[in-house]
Protein backbone atom coordinates (compact mmCIF):
# COMPACT_ATOMS: atom_id res chain seq x y z
CA UNK A 1 0.00 0.00 0.00
CA UNK A 2 1.43 3.08 -0.65
CA UNK A 3 1.12 5.95 1.62
CA UNK A 4 0.84 9.42 0.17
CA UNK A 5 0.94 13.09 1.93
CA UNK A 6 1.64 16.34 0.85
CA UNK A 7 4.34 18.76 2.22
CA UNK A 8 4.27 22.22 2.68
CA UNK A 9 5.35 23.17 -0.63
CA UNK A 10 2.32 21.14 -1.65
CA UNK A 11 4.93 18.41 -3.51
CA UNK A 12 3.26 14.99 -3.54
CA UNK A 13 5.60 12.75 -1.28
CA UNK A 14 5.69 8.88 -1.70
CA UNK A 15 6.43 7.47 1.72
CA UNK A 16 7.40 4.27 0.75
CA UNK A 17 10.35 5.92 -1.18
CA UNK A 18 13.60 7.90 -0.71
CA UNK A 19 12.56 10.60 -2.69
CA UNK A 20 10.05 11.40 -5.83
CA UNK A 21 10.67 11.72 -9.42
CA UNK A 22 10.81 14.95 -11.09
CA UNK A 23 9.62 16.62 -14.25
CA UNK A 24 11.48 19.09 -15.63
CA UNK A 25 12.55 19.44 -19.47
CA UNK A 26 15.06 22.50 -18.58
CA UNK A 27 16.69 19.89 -16.25
CA UNK A 28 16.43 16.74 -17.98
CA UNK A 29 18.35 18.58 -20.75
CA UNK A 30 21.13 19.65 -18.73
CA UNK A 31 21.64 16.82 -16.61
CA UNK A 32 25.01 15.96 -15.88
CA UNK A 33 25.75 13.04 -13.23
CA UNK A 34 29.16 11.27 -11.68
CA UNK A 35 30.25 7.89 -13.52
CA UNK A 36 28.25 4.77 -12.09
CA UNK A 37 26.85 1.70 -13.51
CA UNK A 38 23.08 0.06 -13.23
CA UNK A 39 23.30 -2.85 -11.33
CA UNK A 40 19.05 -3.15 -10.98
CA UNK A 41 15.95 -1.76 -11.79
CA UNK A 42 12.55 -2.89 -10.49
CA UNK A 43 9.38 -1.44 -9.70
CA UNK A 44 8.37 -2.21 -6.40
CA UNK A 45 5.18 -1.22 -4.50
CA UNK A 46 5.17 1.96 -6.46
CA UNK A 47 9.05 2.83 -5.92
CA UNK A 48 11.53 2.56 -9.02
CA UNK A 49 14.22 0.47 -6.64
CA UNK A 50 17.54 1.23 -8.66
CA UNK A 51 20.91 -0.65 -7.77
CA UNK A 52 24.21 1.11 -8.51
CA UNK A 53 27.75 0.45 -8.42
CA UNK A 54 30.27 3.85 -8.50
CA UNK A 55 33.28 4.60 -6.90
CA UNK A 56 33.96 6.70 -3.80
CA UNK A 57 34.68 6.36 0.40
CA UNK A 58 31.63 4.92 1.05
CA UNK A 59 28.72 6.01 -0.84
CA UNK A 60 27.39 7.49 2.25
CA UNK A 61 27.78 10.94 0.47
CA UNK A 62 25.81 10.17 -2.46
CA UNK A 63 22.87 11.85 -3.87
CA UNK A 64 20.39 11.31 -6.27
CA UNK A 65 17.90 12.63 -8.40
CA UNK A 66 15.10 10.61 -11.12
CA UNK A 67 14.45 13.45 -13.78
CA UNK A 68 11.65 12.77 -16.23
CA UNK A 69 11.64 15.19 -19.46
CA UNK A 70 8.13 15.94 -19.51
CA UNK A 71 7.81 13.94 -23.01
CA UNK A 72 4.76 11.57 -23.23
CA UNK A 73 5.07 9.24 -25.76
CA UNK A 74 0.96 8.62 -27.17
CA UNK A 75 1.38 4.90 -27.30
CA UNK A 76 -0.41 1.92 -25.69
CA UNK A 77 0.72 2.40 -22.52
CA UNK A 78 1.90 5.51 -22.91
CA UNK A 79 6.18 5.92 -22.52
CA UNK A 80 7.67 8.74 -20.80
CA UNK A 81 11.36 9.22 -20.74
CA UNK A 82 13.80 9.82 -17.70
CA UNK A 83 17.35 10.46 -16.98
CA UNK A 84 19.21 9.21 -13.20
CA UNK A 85 21.57 11.37 -12.00
CA UNK A 86 24.35 10.17 -9.20
CA UNK A 87 26.12 13.52 -7.53
CA UNK A 88 29.45 12.30 -6.20
CA UNK A 89 31.53 14.20 -4.57
CA UNK A 90 33.79 11.32 -2.98
CA UNK A 91 37.25 10.95 -4.66
CA UNK A 92 38.34 7.24 -3.35
CA UNK A 93 38.61 4.35 -5.80
CA UNK A 94 36.80 1.76 -3.78
CA UNK A 95 33.54 0.76 -5.45
CA UNK A 96 30.65 0.62 -3.86
CA UNK A 97 27.08 -0.35 -4.33
CA UNK A 98 24.04 1.19 -3.38
CA UNK A 99 19.89 0.69 -3.98
CA UNK A 100 17.58 3.72 -3.46
CA UNK A 101 13.85 4.38 -3.88
CA UNK A 102 12.33 6.63 -6.18
CA UNK A 103 8.69 7.38 -5.89
CA UNK A 104 6.32 7.18 -9.24
CA UNK A 105 3.98 8.86 -8.14
CA UNK A 106 4.43 12.32 -10.18
CA UNK A 107 4.91 10.06 -13.47
CA UNK A 108 1.30 8.87 -12.87
CA UNK A 109 -0.99 9.79 -16.11
CA UNK A 110 -4.39 10.99 -15.46
CA UNK A 111 -6.68 8.36 -17.34
CA UNK A 112 -4.37 5.62 -17.20
CA UNK A 113 -3.03 2.67 -15.27
CA UNK A 114 0.40 1.49 -16.77
CA UNK A 115 3.09 3.47 -18.18
CA UNK A 116 6.27 2.15 -19.75
CA UNK A 117 9.73 4.32 -18.18
CA UNK A 118 12.72 4.76 -20.46
CA UNK A 119 15.44 5.28 -18.08
CA UNK A 120 18.76 6.36 -20.24
CA UNK A 121 21.41 4.31 -19.94
CA UNK A 122 18.88 1.38 -18.93
CA UNK A 123 18.46 -2.01 -21.52
CA UNK A 124 15.30 -2.82 -20.91
CA UNK A 125 12.32 -0.09 -20.36
CA UNK A 126 10.20 -0.92 -17.40
CA UNK A 127 6.46 -0.83 -17.07
CA UNK A 128 5.17 0.65 -13.97
CA UNK A 129 1.30 -0.23 -13.39
CA UNK A 130 -0.82 1.59 -10.65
Amino acid sequence: MNILCENENDNIVDMNCDFVAVIDKTKYDNLETASFEFISAKIVDGCLAIKIGASGCSGDTWNFDLVDSGAVAESSPEQRFLKFQLINDETCLAYFERTVLVGLTPLQINGSNEIILNLEDLETPLNYKY
